[in-house]
């Protein structure tokens, strides 16, 4: 990565850990990283190979079949995916926003049966919160479950859902009738893929991402039992609300990563790259481009890395980790797009990844709240 300020918040192990992360990369990733894109999603093999890896749920206790590292181990997986351009390869979904979610809110027995499966790779995990007709406005949601006895019967659809092919347990947000007030009358379940009436409908194809299976879902009839009830009934807004903040940080820490790598690749490439007799480097525009880009670069590590070490220290950061999601979304974007430029045609071309890494950007704009969204928490928080 392009870091000429030296940085603090990882030690020894973490670097320890950052080499076995990119070890696995360069021999389970990239040398698979073609098909994925042509086929849509990534093989089932590379989530068991990344389990046994020690890479997935890096933070989980040893207890439940996890490395016993923390989350600064998984900010290092996601900065040596962007390194390699593995966009599709939804290891940070899975590890840093659904199985948290398990982890904080199952019950013993929920824990004991589905967590070790979550580190070794057995069990690929979705989170299907986005409707048709609903995205960031989760009090929204039209999906229902009904009580029938000892089960929950669920029926509704359900769309942008990623890993959506591949997964095997799917946290489903749905509503419950213990409330007229919306945000009070949702609640999560654990689905497992091969539940009668949970069906997984056509891989969508998107702009970018294109190794990720992203997938509608629909849920006709389907009936889970009681026991597969996420913390407590009508509890499901809140619980949404509490793990949003580490889910934003996730996005903005991808986001500075993937422009850190193609500013670096840029770089490289004004300096091979002639016009003029002299390489491209040289020249008065691409300097102060290079020089804007960075200069991005460092402010949003700086403020990255400090919002990073206060989240794994335990603060509540709702606002900064909206600014976060927001401003690295913003500026990666930008700075991608310049870069891009510089490339003059070959940028445009999908065979050089600072093509596909701007269509990458785009979507993070969108997910994890909308950018909009972002605007609306902070002014909140601010008593605006």
């Amino acid at each position: 990565m392009l870091a000429p300020v030296k940085r603090t918040l990882f030690g020894e192990e973490h670097e320890l850990f950052r080499s076995n992360v990119r070890q696995f990369f360069e021999r389970h990733v990239v040398p698979h990283q073609e098909r994925w894109r042509e086929q849509g999603i990534v093989d089932r093999e590379a989530w068991r190979a990344a389990g046994e890896a020690g890479i997935l749920c890096p933070w989980l206790g040893e207890e439940h079949g996890g490395p016993g590292g923390d989350f600064l181990c998984s900010a290092i997986v996601i900065e040596e995916a962007a390194r390699c351009y593995e966009s599709g390869f939804a290891l940070a979904l899975h590890s840093d926003v659904i199985v948290p979610y398990l982890a904080d809110f199952g019950s013993a027995e929920q824990r004991a049966r589905w967590l070790p499966g979550c580190a070794s790779g057995a069990l690929v995990t979705a989170i299907a919160m986005t409707e048709p007709g609903t995205g960031s406005d989760l009090a929204a949601v039209q999906t229902r479950a009904r009580r029938d006895g000892d089960d929950f019967v669920l029926d509704g659809a359900k769309t942008f859902i990623s890993n959506g092919i591949l997964c095997d347990l799917c946290v489903v947000v749905a509503k419950t009738d213990v409330s007229d007030d919306p945000h009070r009358s949702l609640s999560l379940f654990v689905v497992e893929a091969d539940r009668p009436g949970f069906h997984k409908g056509q891989k969508l194809k998107k702009m970018g991402m294109a190794s990720q299976d992203t997938a509608e879902l629909s849920f006709e009839g389907c009936r889970v039992p009681a026991a597969n009830l996420l913390g407590e009934e009508g509890q499901g807004f809140f619980m949404l609300m509490q793990k949003l903040q580490q889910e934003r940080l996730v996005v903005a820490l991808g986001a500075q990563a993937s422009a850190e790598r193609v500013l670096e690749d840029t770089v490289r490439y004004t300096k091979e790259r002639h016009a003029f007799g002299r390489p491209i480097s040289k020249l008065q525009n691409t300097r102060f481009k290079l020089v804007d880009c960075a200069t991005k670069l460092e402010v949003g590590r700086a403020f990255l890395d400090r919002l990073t070490e206060a989240h794994v220290a335990g603060e509540g950061l709702v606002k900064e980790c909206s600014m976060a999601k927001l401003w690295q979304t913003e500026m990666a974007q930008e700075v991608i797009d310049e870069c891009l430029q510089l490339f003059g045609g070959y940028g445009y071309m999908l065979e050089y990844p600072v093509s596909r890494a701007f269509m990458d950007a785009r979507v993070q704009r969108i997910y994890a709240g909308t950018n909009e969204i972002m605007k609306v928490i902070v002014a909140k928080q601010m008593g605006l």
